[in-house]
């Protein structure tokens, strides 16, 4: 697999409620916060491992082999929260760099917008 971008960024929730988040999205009792656009699907998800891991399949249709994986670990400053990172990966060519301008920031979006916010209504 080919790295495309990663990013790690803290979440205010602890690790085991983030990692609920991610591998649940669409829990009925859960704030909403996956929007997606008309262009991209549900993720499934490959690979979880609480509470730690938790691996997707691709958002967009048009590159049905990349997987988000997010990785958690607890901040190392003894602040309350964890960390996220995110990692997109693909088995196949690099897309353009205009494509890959649109991939990276909507993950960031998604995780340090949306999911960030999603723990603070």
């Amino acid at each position: 697999m080919i790295e495309l971008g990663s990013r790690e960024r803290p979440q205010p929730a602890p690790s085991r409620v983030v990692w609920g988040s991610l591998a649940s999205p669409r829990e009925p009792a859960a704030r909403p916060w996956l929007d997606l656009l008309a262009d991209e699907a549900e993720p499934r998800v490959l690979t979880a491992t609480a509470p730690e891991l938790v691996v997707w399949s691709s958002l967009w249709p048009d590159r049905p082999d990349d997987q988000i994986r997010f990785d958690l670990r607890p901040r190392p400053d003894g602040l309350q929260g964890c960390l996220l990172r995110w990692t997109l990966l693909t088995p196949d060519d690099l897309p353009d760099e205009g494509r890959l301008g649109r991939l990276r920031p909507r993950l960031n979006f998604l995780l340090y917008d949306r999911l960030l916010r999603s723990y603070s209504q």
